[in-house]
């Protein structure tokens, strides 16, 4: 039995269709016998028009509060994609960051994680439920909630991935894996199908925008394998995994 931690990001979860699509994925994974923890980003464009509120009140708002506030999109998701998976018939329990053990430091906006201690998560999982995190966010030795900034809930899902011992961190998008160009803009571009992290680095540094820089160093790190595929598709995506590792030998790569 694998234990694998999917992270889905907001084009995959931006409306209520695409969460029960997302909901029948998840149950989908657990059926063919693994484990599975999820980690979940605000339905689609709800950050932004969470932030052009703020500015509209206020030009230059509070740090503490603002961070209070973009939690709030994460919170909709998370609830949302336990309700679907609940009328797919199986079970799950969401959780904050606060929840889910994500301590950082007090930097506000652009949080750094100082450790994760998913012992709720751990106790759901044992249950045989499905465990459904909010990313981005997490807590501060304040007990305010912070965020970690933009592709913060990547890292939120490596960082639970390696926090629990999982075989594989799935990072869900819009796209078929991680292309040579934006395929969405050069039709020619060509599907990567498997990578080392120093390759994806560079292409992180470079502006790729598929996954966070942040998200694969800590990747590299902790030797997680990570999976870059599309919510959209079964088709396989864009493996990346130490050296040493046989792409093939993780779990649910079909």
């Amino acid at each position: 039995m694998a234990l694998i931690v999917q992270k889905f990001g907001g084009s995959s979860v931006a409306d209520t269709d695409s969460i029960k699509r997302v909901a029948r994925r998840v149950v989908e994974t657990k059926k063919r016998g693994n484990k599975v923890a999820v980690v979940v980003s605000a339905m689609g464009d709800t950050t932004d028009d969470l932030i052009d509120q703020a500015m509209s009140i206020d030009s230059n708002p509070p740090e503490r509060e603002m961070d209070m506030l973009m939690t709030a999109g994460e919170r909709i998701s998370m609830s949302l994609l336990a309700m679907a998976i609940h009328a797919e018939g199986d079970r799950a329990h969401s959780f904050t960051g606060q929840q889910a053990g994500f301590f950082t430091d007090a930097r506000y906006g652009a949080a750094h994680i100082k450790a994760v201690k998913p012992d709720r998560v751990k106790a759901v999982l044992a249950d045989g439920d499905v465990a459904i995190v909010a990313g981005f966010q997490g807590i501060n030795a304040k007990g305010d909630a912070t965020t970690l900034g933009r592709g913060g809930s990547d890292t939120s899902a490596v960082a639970l991935a390696v926090a629990l011992g999982a075989d594989v961190c799935e990072i869900y998008t819009d796209v078929d894996g991680i292309f040579t160009a934006d395929p969405r803009i050069v039709p020619t571009a060509r599907r990567i199908p498997c990578g080392g992290y120093d390759e994806i680095l560079e292409m992180a540094s470079c502006g790729s925008k598929v996954l966070a820089l942040r998200c694969v160093e800590y990747a590299q790190r902790f030797n997680m394998p990570l999976h870059v595929r599309s919510s959209f598709s079964h088709r396989r995506g864009t493996l990346i995994v130490p050296d040493g590792v046989d792409p093939r030998s993780l779990p649910n790569i079909d």
